[in-house]
């Protein structure tokens, strides 16, 4: 069997409808992984699954906003109900609903920002890793951002939820560890999504940035969902409470 192969596994993606989200659920569905496609929206849930469907792999799509803990509550019972106790976690769902410096940011929004970027990884963990260690293990991806490893003028809340999710990753590893539940976290940096389209569709703002990447371009969702199938898979087994860097070089040489 490949070291890559996630046969079997079940894979719970947050924010998979589109993006980097649906990369990774896309990837692993192809590798074997039976995958719950999750966002706030079920009809866009549910497209997204037919997708995979329709390639040959198995989904099942189900509508969560992960701003709400009885939401995550039921996004967790449901895939235990359908496809059984998760394998793998993926927290990739994150808002950003503020940009500018941090002195201006209103209250709502940092705390929009804290609550949903930070609380909802650590709820769903609470919420899985109990049932993975019972499995004899798993893997939990935080997709973060190269934001928590620099200082920013525009992205300060964000910059520092996405800190976080690495402190989160490096706890989390220590702890469960030993039920041999492995913690990692994926630092993008500048990808082509809907997410972070007021980045890459200025000309100015695109330009500042790739001039400063050693590969010259922005990265491609896919680019993201190759270290993400390593990470979940046997191929990753033995990493654990780290981030991995995927920016086209961008914070070695910016």
């Amino acid at each position: 069997m490949s070291l890559f192969s996630l046969e079997g596994k079940v894979v719970l993606v947050t924010g998979s409808t589109k993006g980097i989200g649906k990369a990774i659920a896309s990837r692993m569905a192809e590798q074997g992984a039976r995958v719950v496609i999750s966002s706030r929206n079920q009809d866009a849930c549910d497209e997204v699954a037919a997708e995979i469907i329709a390639n040959g792999g198995e989904a099942v799509a189900i509508a969560c906003n992960i701003n709400y803990k009885e939401q995550l509550q039921n996004l967790v019972a449901k895939t235990e109900e359908l496809l059984g106790v998760v394998d793998v976690l993926v927290c990739n769902a994150a808002l950003n609903p503020y940009f500018g410096p941090s002195q201006d940011i209103p209250d709502e929004a940092f705390d929009k920002v804290m609550h949903a970027n930070i609380g909802s990884v650590h709820r769903l963990s609470q919420l899985v890793l109990p049932g993975m260690a019972g499995k004899g293990g798993g893997a939990v991806i935080i997709i973060s951002s190269i934001g928590g490893l620099k200082g920013t003028e525009a992205l300060g809340a964000y910059a520092i939820s996405k800190a976080a999710d690495m402190q989160i990753a490096r706890n989390l590893a220590v702890e469960w560890g030993p039920q041999n539940i492995r913690v990692n976290c994926i630092a993008p940096g500048l990808v082509r999504t809907e997410f972070a389209k007021a980045l890459w569709e200025n000309p100015e703002i695109y330009k500042a940035t790739v001039s400063k990447y050693p590969l010259r371009r922005i990265g491609e969702p896919d680019e993201i969902a190759g270290a993400a199938v390593f990470l979940a898979s046997d191929a990753g087994s033995f990493t654990t409470g780290q981030t991995i860097v995927i920016d086209g070089g961008g914070t070695i040489a910016g």
